[in-house]
């Protein structure tokens, strides 16, 4: 049995997802999703590094000028991330992400015009990824105005700037890119009702129902709070 500081669950480590890897817009909380089932079922973690990307302020301050540089920076650091574990194997099979390197296009596609979006796709296109699959993917859905809720709460200085109509873009995206999505289990959560961070019962409902998904597409679907 393994437990985090209040929640224990019974694991059985030859059935559980090796890699799991947490995806949704900003705000949805799958980096707060990330660091809880990990230290839950004690593996590893694999987190974006978003104050280390230079341009991301000055992106949020003037997109149109630093959309590029911000895009390429993103691109560059996840796929050395990936490498880094496969090349070195390092990539033990016990580890949660915060992200797939898959969805990197949705936020070029979001933010480029169509000339340095032509050069993004063509600099992916050319990038040799030999990188480990997700066992399991989890999708963090939420609606836009959930996610501009949040945003705000947690008070990032340099995600003042975002908009509502650019998490909305973002949050379509998602919704197209994993509507098709087949490269792995997926598990989509609807998390506009469900608190991962202050309810410990949203919680150990959500792992419960993930520690039973095998293959295939999943919805996790809670009832709104009363």
């Amino acid at each position: 049995m393994t437990a985090n500081n209040t929640l224990s669950f019974e694991l059985n480590h030859d059935t559980l997802p090796s890699y799991i890897a947490i995806e949704g817009p900003i705000g949805a909380g799958k980096t707060t999703l990330a660091r809880r089932l990990a230290e839950t079922l004690g593996y590893d973690t694999l987190l974006e590094q978003p104050e280390n990307n230079p341009f991301l302020p000055r992106f949020y301050q003037e997109s149109r000028h630093f959309a590029l540089q911000t895009q390429l920076h993103f691109l560059f650091q996840r796929a050395e991330q990936l490498q880094q574990l496969h090349q070195h194997e390092l990539f033990s099979p016990r580890l949660v992400s915060d992200f797939i390197i898959e969805k990197d296009p949705l936020f070029a596609e979001a933010t480029l015009d169509s000339d340095e979006l032509a050069l993004y796709q063509k600099v992916y296109s050319h990038l040799e990824l030999d990188l480990p699959a997700p066992d399991l993917v989890i999708y963090l859905q939420a609606s836009t105005e959930v996610l501009v809720e949040r945003v705000q709460k947690r008070g990032l200085e340099f995600e003042e700037r975002l908009s509502p109509d650019y998490l909305a873009i973002l949050n379509e995206a998602y919704t197209r890119f994993f509507h098709y999505y087949q490269a792995a289990p997926l598990l989509i959560i609807n998390a506009s009702d469900i608190d991962l961070v202050n309810s410990e019962e949203d919680y150990r409902n959500l792992v419960n129902f993930m520690l039973r998904i095998r293959q295939g597409r999943h919805y996790y679907n809670p009832a709104p709070r009363t």
